[in-house]
């Protein structure tokens, strides 16, 4: 079984952070791990408070992974600060995993903040040049790349400018903006759209974690980066189609709706996929 590591914040309402990261690893048939580098007390409504965790315990965390399991991929999530950010940026250089995937986050659903900003610029020289690939929103993106997008176009020229920041491939998300739900994806060598039918819902809670994961899911299962990000879209819009009207403000997406659907057992009250064992 392919593994992959989510380095990132804990949601304890579950819709987003490591809950969901864990959840789509899950779903996608991976072996999922996690580094916890914040807690925050949020929920659909808000964020309380988070406490951060040690940056000697968040490296301590990723050394116990590496030194005996490893991982396929790693997605790797909030970062609250410069001092997190490096312990982390020099853990991956240490061990080099193969397939980082990165969404920067900036902000809560709510628009809450779960980034320093002082942290933008060691986000920029540290963790960006780390990503295999990095999945910023609009906003994320503008902030990144110093400029405003307002259009398609623009959403192409801010991917072609943070691929120069480092990264392997950069996808931006077109969440915020309106009419269909379309991300670009440029690899330095050619830009690709990948567009689904908006789905008119609140409860969006915890997307940007999911897709992520999906997308680090995908790679360590050997996707190429272009069909990765196509999986995830297609993964992620399922999710959102079926969202949960769970709180009472943004609900989170429902990671395992073919599951819930279809069911684990088959009608002779067997695993799916699996012979019975007994009588």
């Amino acid at each position: 079984m392919k593994k992959v590591l989510s380095i990132a914040g804990s949601d304890c309402s579950g819709g987003a952070g490591v809950q969901a990261d864990l959840k789509t690893f899950s779903a996608h048939g991976v072996f999922g791990m996690s580094v916890i580098v914040s807690v925050v007390a949020e929920n659909t409504c808000r964020v309380i408070d988070r406490q951060d965790i040690a940056p000697e315990m968040v490296g301590k965390q990723i050394d116990a992974v590496f030194e005996d399991i490893g991982a396929d991929a790693v997605k790797i999530g909030m970062l609250s600060s410069s001092a997190c950010m490096e312990a982390v940026a020099e853990r991956m250089i240490y061990y080099q995993p193969e397939n980082i995937v990165i969404d920067p986050v900036m902000y809560a659903k709510n628009g809450c903040p779960l980034m320093e900003v002082e942290a933008v610029g060691t986000l920029i020289r540290e963790i960006i040049p780390l990503a295999d690939v990095l999945t910023p929103n609009i906003p994320e993106a503008e902030k990144i790349a110093g400029m405003r997008i307002g259009s398609v176009s623009d959403m192409e020229s801010a991917a072609r400018k943070i691929y120069g920041m480092g990264a392997g491939a950069v996808v931006v998300k077109g969440g915020h903006a309106t009419g269909s739900a379309l991300d670009v994806l440029f690899d330095g060598k050619a830009f690709y759209r990948f567009e689904e039918e908006r789905i008119p819902t609140k409860n969006t809670h915890g997307t940007g974690c999911t897709f992520s994961s999906a997308i680090a899911s995908e790679l360590a299962v050997g996707r190429s980066i272009p069909e990765a990000v196509e999986n995830a879209k297609a993964y992620v819009t399922m999710a959102i189609r079926h969202s949960l009207a769970i709180g009472k403000g943004n609900g989170p997406t429902h990671h395992f709706y073919e599951l819930y659907k279809n069911g684990l057992y088959d009608e002779n009250h067997c695993v799916r996929g699996e012979k019975k064992a007994f009588l």
